[in-house]
């Protein structure tokens, strides 16, 4: 696929460009397109390199949830990154989830990831993370699935991009996973197994998510009220990257479930260059969501009401609040042409909450000056 002059780069070039700096790049997933245009300018105007990420659930060959495939993602990106005149930017297939293993599966697999990359995604996250042997009796024996279907989709997409270089993530440790005692977070030797495993293999990926603490979306009190994210286990963080550099294995940790955590937390604690990559989704449908409750409320009280009257009774026991903010997302591609044909000063008020709002994650992650950074590399 032939890229104009401001389409996206390897996501390797941006994270090895960063290797030893204290900066995070962030990775907004874009479920609502309107958003990517504020990013950018944000992006361009501080000089700060980005990803700009989709997870199968929200875009696969039929448009996943948000109603966007991934050529339809990419052309949206990629006009939006023009218009900004943005270059150090990736473009990223978020968790291309795999949760049985079995060969229909993996078949379908492949058969998207040949989509994203004829669209011209340039880095790619596998997780097969939900394959984890509960019964194993040492590391390998657990993780060994996850090692197997891994090392054949990274395969696969080595082959499939024919000597282009490109991003590689992948995932130990299914993130927000439970059990009795709450979340089951990753120990510095699954984390040193799981990459070990993969470069015997010959697959060196570039960044690694772990469950350390953070869920997906937002965080809830017992009452079903929005509360900020503070479990983020930062010693747990810091262990996990210091067991991948004492064992000579030169892969980052991606942070997940950042949508909630505190930024001035983020900036004072997270710890840059262990953590050089940091996923932000639900912040952005939340800014569309809170602009739409004041510019078109009509179309918001629409969206609000078709979430509950389908969520609410597969949702028993919680607050109209909680069940809205957890299933809202399903009604992005309900309401596709409607989100997509938004009067202009509704388009102008979202682009500039997502403007202002990059500002500050790209602050707190120490990204400020980063694309420059990336550019001295190329």
């Amino acid at each position: 696929m032939k890229q104009h002059a401001f389409g996206p780069i390897p996501g390797s070039t941006i994270l090895r460009g960063i290797a030893g700096h204290k900066t995070i790049v962030m990775a907004a997933n874009i479920r609502i397109a309107s958003v990517a245009d504020g990013i950018f300018r944000a992006a361009k105007d501080t000089d700060s390199a980005v990803f700009m990420e989709i997870a199968r659930s929200e875009s696969d060959l039929k448009g996943g949830y948000t109603g966007l495939t991934p050529q339809v993602f990419s052309e949206k990106m990629n006009e939006a990154a023009k218009r900004a005149e943005f270059d150090v930017w990736a473009l990223h297939a978020d968790h291309i989830t795999i949760k049985k293993g079995d060969a229909a599966e993996i078949d379908g697999t492949k058969e998207l990831i040949d989509a994203q990359i004829g669209a011209g995604y340039t880095s790619f996250a596998i997780d097969a993370s939900h394959l984890f042997n509960f019964e194993g009796k040492n590391v390998r024996e657990e993780l060994e699935e996850n090692i197997r279907v891994t090392t054949d989709l990274a395969r696969y997409i080595k082959a499939k991009m024919k000597g282009t270089e490109f991003g590689l993530e992948v995932e130990v440790g299914e993130i927000g996973r439970k059990d009795g005692s709450g979340l089951i977070l990753t120990r510095p030797e699954e984390a040193v197994g799981f990459i070990r495993a993969l470069n015997e293999n010959d697959v060196f990926p570039h960044v690694l998510a772990i469950a350390n603490g953070s869920t997906h979306g937002h965080t809830y009190d017992a009452n079903g009220n929005v509360v900020e994210q503070l479990s983020i286990d930062i010693p747990q963080t810091k262990a996990i990257a210091k067991a991948l550099r004492d064992n000579r294995l030169q892969v980052g940790i991606a942070q997940h479930g950042i949508t909630g955590t505190p930024r001035d937390l983020i900036n004072l604690h997270f710890p840059k260059g262990d953590i050089i990559k940091g996923n932000v989704g639900t912040f952005w449908q939340d800014v569309v969501f809170s602009t739409l409750k004041v510019y078109e409320p009509a179309l918001y009280k629409s969206i609000q009401d078709w979430t509950l009257e389908k969520y609410r009774p597969l949702n028993a026991g919680k607050s109209d609040r909680q069940i809205f903010d957890g299933n809202c997302k399903m009604a992005i591609k309900e309401f596709f042409k409607d989100l997509y044909s938004l009067e202009a000063a509704t388009e102008h008020a979202i682009q500039s909450m997502a403007y202002a709002e990059s500002l500050i994650f790209f602050r707190a992650f120490g990204a400020y000056g980063s694309a420059s950074v990336v550019r001295k590399t190329l």
